[in-house]
């Protein structure tokens, strides 16, 4: 009668290798890939910036009407709203108080005619 013999094959070193991961290769960026990379973060982190401020709080609108008062002066002739402005408010900074007389009355210029009615802010006309 014949033996037999019966052996486990294990698998050699060289074997195991050829059939784990590969080997790990080094990733190696140029200067150019690294301007290219940076040029492109950079505009992410613009593009997202901008994107917040655009989308942030706008303007809320209300259902109640503005307590704005005002009194009205009628220009004599040859008067200035320089004029005007000293006559009403003597102690405020004239400039000021055209500023707010052209804002209100929606003037193009601080040229003004005798006769024509001008609204004031009622804080100068205390």
């Amino acid at each position: 009668m014949s033996a037999i013999t019966t052996t486990t094959a294990t698998p050699t070193d060289a074997a195991v290798a050829s059939f784990s991961s590969p080997p790990r290769v080094r990733l190696r960026i140029t200067r150019r890939g690294r301007r290219v990379v940076s040029t492109a973060v950079g505009l992410l982190v613009a593009g997202v910036v901008g994107g917040v401020l655009l989308a942030g709080p706008g303007a809320v609108a209300s259902d109640t009407a503005g307590a704005a008062s005002f009194d009205y002066v009628t220009v004599d002739g040859g008067d200035t709203l320089w004029q005007v402005a000293s006559e009403i408010a003597p102690t405020k900074d004239p400039r000021d108080v055209i500023s707010d007389i052209v804002q209100l009355n929606n003037l193009s210029s601080t040229e003004v005619a005798a006769g024509q009615s001008l609204a004031v802010p009622a804080q100068y006309s205390d």
